[in-house]
């Protein structure tokens, strides 16, 4: 037996998981010893029960590894594990870190700069177009947006990614042959098609359930540099997911809502309790430091970081503001661009920190 079946063996036992793993890999130091122990062994080692160990010392009974990963295989999805170098290094350091990963697409390096965007499944218009902002601007500044494709806030986080021609993450609460909610699989499709990755730590079969979701939070908080929640109720299960993240030591913003709604109220809790309140993308990326693809002079030895290649309508406006003040009126005239796509551009330059917005709609290089 392989050391990937071994691993998708274990994973594919019944209340095992991720923690009791690892106290047996600390003992028996390897997924493949530990399903070749014998009860009595099993046993012996620290929170290891009676029942735990019947299912271990009979595993095959529960599962069938060599099917499980003939199945991915069929399907053109991968695993990745613990030790492989894409799996996320934030998450490896975890506790209670999964032992897999199942992944349809591909995860890169940057993914590591993810940030997580979480809310409710009943959104308003008001979390939508802060969810909408929010996600764009960060996308487009280079970070990897992870949610969990949920219907209402998590949907609509994994569009604005896609809209911004940015990464994101999808982290189902459920096993990938089992796609929940099923009208996401138009989405998890696009996502998985060059723009990031859908993945599971469950088996490849398992259904949503009230376990399954909370696990699946818990990838989220851990694998994120920072947690945003931009709209949920006072109950919901996106405060679960801040509550991780800060057990995790990541930081946590929050969207300010109207006082008097029900759907703003945990948003609002959580900046009482401590939370950054967050109005607008550059917020979050002056709290991190440097943007996931900038060069520091630092590092550099240089006096400035290099300008990084801009899309045609970027390099346009960037060209036109000149070295002085710019309105926006003045920029529509200099580069012919509609006034929508003037707005949108600069705001795409002031995310990436190369203009700054000045009072009266006016714009100047950085």
């Amino acid at each position: 037996m392989s050391p990937l079946e071994a691993i998708v063996a274990l994973n594919l036992l019944p209340k095992i998981g991720p923690v009791r793993v690892r106290r047996l890999l600390e003992h028996f130091g390897s997924p493949e010893s530990i399903l070749a122990a014998s009860k009595d062994q099993l046993l012996r080692i620290n929170g290891i029960g009676e029942d735990t160990a019947a299912i271990l010392a009979k595993w095959q009974d529960h599962a069938d590894p060599v099917a499980e990963l003939q199945e991915v295989k069929e399907r053109g999805l991968s695993i990745v594990t613990p030790g492989d170098s894409s799996f996320p290094p934030a998450l490896r350091e975890a506790y209670d870190a999964p032992l897999l990963l199942y992944v349809w697409g591909k995860l890169e390096e940057r993914d590591r700069h993810a940030i997580g965007v979480v809310g409710t499944r009943r959104f308003t218009m008001y979390g939508r177009q802060a969810t909408k902002k929010l996600s764009f601007q960060l996308a487009h500044a280079g970070f990897t947006i992870i949610s969990g494709l949920a219907r209402g806030i998590d949907t609509i986080a994994h569009e604005a990614a896609l809209a911004a021609n940015g990464r994101t993450v999808a982290v189902l609460g459920s096993g990938l042959a089992k796609l929940f909610p099923a009208e996401n699989l138009p989405l998890a499709e696009k996502i998985a098609d060059g723009h990031g990755a859908v993945i599971s730590e469950f088996p490849l079969h398992t259904p949503p359930d009230k376990q399954t979701f909370p696990q699946r939070n818990r990838i989220v908080a851990a694998w994120s540099r920072a947690l945003l929640v931009t709209e949920c109720a006072q109950r919901s299960g996106s405060l679960i997911t801040a509550n991780l993240a800060s057990e995790y030591g990541r930081p946590v913003f929050a969207v300010p809502g109207p006082i008097d709604q029900d759907s703003s109220a945990g948003c609002n809790q959580l900046i009482r309790d401590g939370a950054t309140l967050v109005m607008d993308g550059g917020n979050i990326i002056d709290d991190l430091g440097e943007l996931p693809f900038a060069r520091s002079a630092a590092a550099s030895g240089e006096e400035a970081a290099a300008l990084p290649e801009l899309p045609e309508e970027e390099a346009r406006v960037f060209t036109a503001l000149g070295e002085g003040e710019s309105g926006v009126d003045r920029l529509i005239d200099s580069t012919g661009l509609p006034a929508p796509v003037v707005t949108a551009t600069l705001m795409k330059l002031e995310m990436r920190k190369l203009v700054r917005a000045l009072p009266g709609f006016r714009y100047v290089k950085r």
